[in-house]
């Protein structure tokens, strides 16, 4: 049988703003052992969107493998979000522990974040 039947390569975007250095590890280590992560992109730090009045954020992006479909990854970096202690109830575009959020999924951007981000769109190229 096929080693790889099911298989699935992604690149997930990373961005944090608050302790973003630990958070970010934090995450990378994670995944690392729960999915197979194939390499991660420079990090840069990012002035914030929306609401300005916050830390800047390092934002970068890391390259996985998973058998895992679409809708199962979207909830398991959820669950990952909420394990660091994002907290939902802040607003859209305010401080954040982790952001984790897929942007290709099998070569197809998925994200909208790719085409007017240019730190999302660099990070994103450098894996791929």
């Amino acid at each position: 049988m096929n080693g790889n039947k099911g298989m699935n390569e992604c690149i997930i975007g990373i961005g944090s703003n608050i302790n973003p250095e630990n958070n970010i590890q934090t995450s990378l280590m994670i995944l690392a052992r729960e999915v197979e992560v194939k390499g991660t992109s420079s990090w840069v730090k990012t002035t914030p969107i929306g609401i300005t009045d916050q830390d800047d954020f390092v934002n970068g992006a890391v390259k996985i493998c998973t058998t895992m479909t679409i809708e199962e990854l979207t909830h398991y970096l959820k669950r990952l979000e909420d394990r660091l202690g994002r907290d939902r109830a802040l607003p859209k575009f305010g401080p954040r522990v982790i952001d984790l959020d897929i942007i290709v999924w099998n070569d197809e951007i998925v994200d909208d974040d790719y085409y007017i981000r240019d730190f999302v769109r660099n990070a994103i190229d450098e894996l791929k």
